[in-house]
């Protein structure tokens, strides 16, 4: 996802505050980490094939080269909480190289989602596009295959397409997909989703930003299309919102002890998303994302509250 850089607020802050409200109501992180073991992991079909994924994964747009040491244990404790989908892109700087790093001797136990752009343009981009970006994501990521290649910010979907579909064809990716992260291209997104066959759809999705639920979300239902979810913190906003309010007793009900759990299950409980993908580069913050892959998921009631809570206090 492109962050645009007035919005990329502190995870740290954000996440302090939200816990400092709610001290009464919350457990620690450490306490989240081992507590959330316990209970059972949450995983939802990609309904081009039946194959299950783990509702959270982990988004890399923040991944850089000096904090190698800390995205390594970040990867290698996701694995060990059951987490397995990493979303990356070939304009996102060092973050395919880290992941393939990070990723030496597991490679197969993971499912690796990249993008590429017809122009090569894009955020931290250096102009390499089409085949060449591909190309150069294998090598990148040390693998032989993609699990998912998308097409970042819809950039080329009617000139690459075709050629997603003979990789995949060939056995060099397993999935196929387009990508947005802003709402202005929700409406191209949906002709596209119309026009071709896809496996996923990228799209941004928060409690705080559901214009994808009208419209984008049902279509996908509709044509069996797995979503992946990003910005579920909307740009980091959401959870600076979330440091002036307490987490609701409530919250329990779905095993959520934290307000990046709340927002995330909130994400992962619509019925068309597949996968909510946080960004995340330390070990702390993804313990925390990666406790709302286990438990009690919230139903359509639960869920309605949620919205009425946020709607209430945004308003």
């Amino acid at each position: 996802m492109n962050l645009p850089p007035d919005a990329r607020l502190s995870r740290r802050h954000a996440l302090c505050g939200a816990l400092a409200v709610g001290a009464g109501a919350l457990l620690s992180v450490p306490a989240l980490a081992a507590s959330g073991s316990a209970l059972p992991l949450i995983t939802k079909p990609i309904p081009s094939s039946g194959e299950h994924l783990p509702a959270i994964g982990l988004g890399t747009d923040k991944f850089e080269q000096d904090e190698r040491a800390g995205i390594q244990a970040e990867i290698q404790r996701m694995q060990q909480l059951g987490g397995t989908v990493i979303d990356t892109a070939a304009a996102y700087g060092d973050a395919e190289t880290l992941i393939g790093e990070a990723l030496a001797g597991s490679r197969e136990r993971m499912f690796i989602a990249t993008k590429l752009t017809a122009s090569g343009r894009g955020f931290r981009s250096d102009g390499v596009g089409g085949q060449a970006s591909f190309e150069r994501s294998l090598m990148r990521l040390r693998t032989t295959k993609i699990d998912l290649l998308q097409i970042h910010n819809l950039d080329g979907v009617e000139s690459l397409l075709p050629q997603l579909q003979e990789w995949k064809k060939a056995g060099r990716i397993r999935y196929i997909g387009i990508t947005t992260s802003r709402v202005a291209q929700h409406e191209e997104m949906i002709g596209y989703v119309r026009k071709y066959p896809l496996d996923f759809i990228q799209v941004d999705y928060s409690i705080d930003n559901r214009d994808a639920a009208k419209t984008l979300l049902p279509l996908a239902q509709e044509r069996h299309i797995a979503v992946l979810a990003n910005v579920p913190f909307g740009f980091g906003n959401v959870l600076h919102q979330a440091q002036s309010r307490k987490l609701p007793p409530w919250a329990a009900d779905v095993d959520v002890t934290s307000w990046a759990q709340l927002l995330l299950k909130y994400v992962i409980s619509h019925p068309a998303v597949t996968v909510a993908i946080p960004g995340s580069t330390q070990v702390a913050h993804l313990e925390d994302n990666q406790g709302a892959a286990r438990g009690r998921l919230p139903d359509a009631a639960m869920r309605l509250k949620m919205e009425q809570l946020w709607d209430s206090a945004a308003g």
